[in-house]
């Protein structure tokens, strides 16, 4: 008599499948999808590269073309001229000064807007809303938002460069979706049991969870508020004041005019001028990206998280 037991269906192992046949497509699709990300990155990285190389660069060199990959006539002439000249630095100082008011202000105002509006117990939170995003369609202009910066007293002062673009109405969506996505009612409820006020748990349990959404938004107003100059132009008048960005201009402005102020006959000159103009531009380009390169691998991992903010309701 046979001692031999047999094992139930589903304990047998199951029969080794034939691998999958990889046809021609899923390597002519990962060739594409490599060659088309390849070609984004050039598009974007190498413009970068080429302003790097022509600002240490001889002009003459890069006006012919000779600069591709390698900076040909190193000079850092440009350099020296911006720095040498003392209202760049009271200008990056303004700029700084700017930008962390100006962060703090607009992170402070989106966290708590859309935290407020996020709260379904809020009184007329839907006309609320619909009235803050009635303006990405309808704007006043210029001229109305100059003549109200003047009659507040604003104008020459640090408060029309931080005020008039305080909030974003597309971030404050933004943060509106995040609260409602990731902060449920019933975490509310539990901390209103436990005693805790709506101020305590904005600060203590909201805001700790909300590091992807501040981290985002402190880099979008970051370099804004470190790029922006228009406001500057129309409300400043005290050279004082200027950013770092309206003061390149000026500098660059007054190279160009300078330049083509010569007369014919003094072509030594004009051309000079010329090299000088061209070669400040980039340098210029590069000295007001330089802060803000430093700054993004700090905010990079918080940056990725940023993307899918809201994206996916937990």
């Amino acid at each position: 008599m046979s001692t031999t037991s047999t094992a139930p269906p589903c304990l047998l192992p199951a029969p080794d499948k034939p691998p999958a046949r990889r046809g021609l497509a899923d390597p002519l699709f990962n060739a594409a999808t490599v060659l088309v990300i390849g070609v984004a990155l050039a598009a974007v990285i190498y413009p970068l590269y080429f302003i790097l190389i022509a600002s240490v660069s001889d002009p003459d060199r890069v006006y012919e073309g000779s600069v591709w990959l390698w900076p040909s006539g190193i000079t850092l002439d440009g350099y020296a001229r911006i720095l040498s000249d003392p209202t760049v630095w009271r200008g990056l100082a303004n700029s700084a000064f700017y930008t962390a008011l100006g962060t703090a202000v607009s992170v402070t105002l989106v966290l708590t807007g859309g935290y407020a509006l996020s709260r379904r117990d809020l009184p007329g939170r839907r006309l609320i809303l619909a009235l803050i995003v009635l303006t990405l369609f309808f704007d006043g202009g210029i001229i109305p938002r100059y003549l109200v910066v003047r009659e507040l007293g604003l104008l020459d002062t640090v408060w029309a460069i931080v005020l008039p673009n305080a909030v974003a109405v597309w971030n404050l969506v933004i943060a509106r979706v995040y609260f409602e996505s990731n902060i449920p009612d019933s975490l509310r409820e539990a901390a209103a049991l436990d005693g805790a006020s709506d101020l305590r748990f904005f600060f203590k349990i909201v805001l700790p969870l909300a590091k992807p959404l501040i981290a985002i938004m402190v880099m979008i107003h970051v370099v804004w508020n470190w790029n922006a100059f228009f406001e500057a132009l129309i409300y400043l008048t005290d050279e004082s004041k200027y950013p770092l960005q309206l003061v390149l201009r000026n500098i660059l402005v007054q190279n160009e005019v300078t330049a083509s102020g010569h007369l014919v006959g003094d072509l030594s000159s004009y051309a000079e001028q010329q090299r000088t103009a061209g070669l400040i531009k980039y340098s210029m380009i590069v000295f007001a990206a330089a802060p803000l390169l430093a700054l993004f691998p700090f905010l990079q991992k918080y940056f990725v998280k940023g993307l899918t903010l809201g994206a996916v309701k937990s």
